[in-house]
């Protein structure tokens, strides 16, 4: 199972773009797909080369930094349950471009607001939590829920303030919404160079994973290691916040999936988190475009609904095992 899982899910991967391809308010056929994204002019190449395929893209790429950035503090924490939310990292992004979305700004301010918000949330909650000269994963934890919990208050403070015509973009944009989401190469290539930068210290991350100790005597830097992958998933969430807005459940549900399929060797893990979970965002993304159409739904109200009950399922098959 293991030999076949990143075939499996490269599979799955191609599967998922050729259905999100073809569906929509213009239904594209299967056996059009092909020449009509080598450009032939006709509409089903404007609709799949302009509209679709970027946004499709953009999904697998905010899919697959979410699911990686999990994988990675659900190390850091010592924690199967952690999510790259937790560390408020997404409510810094979210009160930066909330703020310039009430400035009247549009386009990349709102990105990069995002960018800069979650930038600086990450600093902030490392400060704190290091402000004793070090940290341990429950200093960072319980920081990291705090702030979130302050910039869930101030979240609530913009959106009861909001002017009624900024209140619905404000709103989907915290549900996550991709329905902006064209921009797909910056984040893609942040993944591609992300899973490139981690690859080499997968064998540390699988010694950390059974503990400190146990790490730190067989020749790992624990500190630096630590520093590294808190750094790391931090970058990855802020962009793909940035991207998106608040996707939740990805980062949460994809790793700890794969760890109880296929095991914690995180030279298999954090690609397979990649391919998984950026599938299952183009899933989720096809969704929300088809499920009511023409009207959209915030591609995060999918992922909770879906991802739910897909935790409590996989809770459940832990607690009997």
């Amino acid at each position: 199972m293991r030999l076949a899982l990143i075939p499996l899910l490269l599979l799955l991967t191609l599967v998922s773009l050729a259905i999100g391809l073809g569906s929509g308010s213009v239904a594209v056929p299967l056996t059009e797909i092909g020449p009509a994204l080598w450009g032939s002019d006709t509409l089903h190449s404007t609709v799949l080369l302009e509209l679709r395929l970027p946004r499709l893209l953009a999904a697998f790429a905010v899919g697959g930094l979410l699911a990686v950035a999990g994988a990675l503090l659900q190390v850091l924490l010592r924690n199967p349950l952690a999510d790259p939310y937790i560390l408020g990292i997404s409510g810094g992004a979210a009160v930066a471009a909330l703020l310039a979305m009430l400035a009247g700004l549009g386009g990349w301010w709102v990105s990069g607001g995002a960018l800069f918000g979650a930038l600086g949330s990450m600093l902030l909650v490392f400060g704190l939590a290091h402000s004793a000269g070090s940290w341990t994963p429950t200093r960072l934890l319980l920081t990291g829920v705090v702030v979130a919990a302050a910039w869930g208050a101030l979240i609530s403070f913009l959106l009861a303030v909001a002017p009624e015509h900024n209140l619905r973009g404000m709103l989907f944009w915290l549900m996550g919404d991709l329905s902006h989401g064209g921009e797909w190469r910056a984040p893609l290539a942040l993944l591609a160079l992300g899973l490139l930068l981690l690859f080499p210290f997968a064998r540390e991350l699988n010694l950390l994973a059974r503990g400190e100790l146990t790490a730190g005597s067989l020749g790992v830097h624990v500190g630096r290691l630590r520093l590294l992958i808190y750094f790391s998933a931090s970058l990855l969430t802020a962009a793909a916040v940035t991207t998106a807005g608040s996707v939740g459940f990805v980062g949460l549900v994809v790793p700890h999936m794969l760890r109880l399929v296929a095991g914690a060797d995180h030279r298999l893990l954090l690609p397979a988190s990649a391919l998984l979970g950026g599938s299952l965002l183009m899933l989720a993304d096809t969704l929300a475009r088809t499920v009511i159409a023409p009207q959209q739904l915030p591609v995060g109200v999918l992922t909770a609904l879906i991802g739910a009950p897909l935790f409590l399922y996989l809770l459940q098959r832990e607690a009997k095992r």
